[in-house]
């Protein structure tokens, strides 16, 4: 006959585990939904904490989905608040019609890389609107998963 705290210790390990199963399958999902949802859009909602203030703030931004890899380019260049802010805290929430996940925001300077980012907004939003909206292209970012 088994020891009963063993049989006590085998069925905690057993719940753990299912639980942490259907962690991993919830986070899957969302994380599917997530990138059907960035794969339709044209504008999402990011979220970052102030530099200053350390408060959470909103705004809708345009991206750009290549592949698993999502761009951000600030409007006003290094001068966006949100992008002084990842510089700051490089924590980042990204929410698609309210299914969203953290990310890490890296910056990118490169000119010739973000010359090409550029052109791949032109490509998704119009050259008009990105001129319309635009005014400094000096750097962008790239969003990975946390």
């Amino acid at each position: 006959m088994q020891d009963p705290a063993i049989l006590e210790l085998r069925s905690r390990v057993k719940i753990v585990r299912d639980e942490e199963f259907e962690e991993i399958r919830s986070h899957q999902v969302k994380e599917s939904e997530l990138k059907s949802r960035l794969a339709r859009d044209r504008q999402i909602k990011i979220t970052v904490i102030g530099r200053k203030s350390g408060d959470k703030i909103s705004i809708p931004v345009w991206f750009v989905l290549e592949g698993d890899k999502l761009y951000l380019l600030p409007v006003k260049g290094s001068d966006t608040q949100w992008y002084r802010n990842v510089l700051k805290n490089p924590s980042i929430r990204i929410d698609a019609r309210a299914v969203g996940a953290e990310f890490r925001a890296t910056p990118i300077t490169n000119a010739k890389a973000v010359k090409s980012l550029v052109e791949k907004f032109r490509e998704k939003y119009g050259a008009k609107n990105v001129k319309k909206y635009y005014s400094k292209f000096d750097v962008a970012i790239l969003i990975e998963q946390v």
